[in-house]
């Protein structure tokens, strides 16, 4: 897990590839205000640092690092600072999803966010039976969408059924004239998507991990693709690095790799 000024340096060669970076501060479940105010303001310094070193670059934000378990109303207004910040530097704004406790604050608070006009793209996880109608919640309120299958505890667990629903959910991203992202290292998945959205390529983005498929990253931008790497820092990553472990494990249960 690279500190700041790794991931300032990797930032910048990535960018020099022609690859967005996604910054994720590592700091889930702060407990009280002083966590959570202190989390806050990380993220908008790292705002600043990214305008100031003139970065292609995104943040990515967790409820649960701005206060969530300590007061839902506090975490809001926490959010809508950290949005109203990155909508006046021009540096994207992303509200990952967590666990299905969370679900329903972070997309009422995605909507709070769009409806004060801050450009916002939300998470949404192909595993919750849900997410069907939170998509169409999320389009309709002009919220751009980062598919992704689940990497907590959802509604479905067979792989196979989660990729039918991945697709799904793809086809009706690709059908709605909406700019979304992807984020999967499946391979099936990645050429499906590209196959679908052939003649659209310039509203899709993959989004991939670092460490991650460094080779389909650079494949993408070679063909006229956009990509987006997740990068996350700081101290508080074991739970980060866990959901990591176990779906690389998983992969290798069922006799499978992410794309190379």
């Amino acid at each position: 897990m690279p500190d700041w000024h790794s991931a300032l340096q990797w930032s910048h060669a990535r960018n020099a590839q022609g690859i967005k970076v996604v910054f994720d501060i590592i700091g889930e479940a702060t407990t009280g205000e002083k966590e959570a105010n202190a989390s806050t303001k990380a993220y908008l310094d790292l705002i600043q640092s990214i305008g100031r070193e003139r970065l292609y670059a995104s943040i990515s934000v967790k409820p649960s690092a701005v206060g969530y378990t300590w007061d839902k109303s506090s975490c809001l207004q926490n959010l809508l600072t950290i949005a109203r910040e990155a909508s006046t530097k021009k540096v994207g704004f992303e509200m990952d999803m967590e666990g299905r406790s969370l679900i329903d604050f972070t997309i009422e608070s995605a909507k709070v966010c769009a409806a004060k006009r801050y450009p916002v793209t939300l998470a949404l996880q192909a595993y919750q039976d849900r997410t069907s109608a939170d998509l169409d919640s999320a389009l309709s309120n002009g919220i751009r969408v980062r598919l992704v299958k689940g990497a907590y505890v959802g509604d479905a667990s067979d792989f196979m059924d989660i990729q039918g629903r991945f697709k799904n959910l793809a086809r009706r991203l690709i059908d709605s004239g909406s700019p979304f992202c992807v984020g999967t290292h499946d391979p099936e998945l990645i050429v499906w998507t590209t196959m679908k959205a052939a003649d659209f390529s310039e509203r899709v983005e993959f989004g991939m991990l670092k460490g991650l498929s460094d080779q389909t990253k650079v494949d993408f931008v070679k063909n006229k693709w956009r990509v987006s790497e997740y990068v996350p820092f700081g101290e508080n990553k074991a739970a980060y690095e866990s959901r990591r472990k176990m779906y690389l494990d998983r992969l290798v249960a069922l006799g499978r790799k992410p794309a190379p």
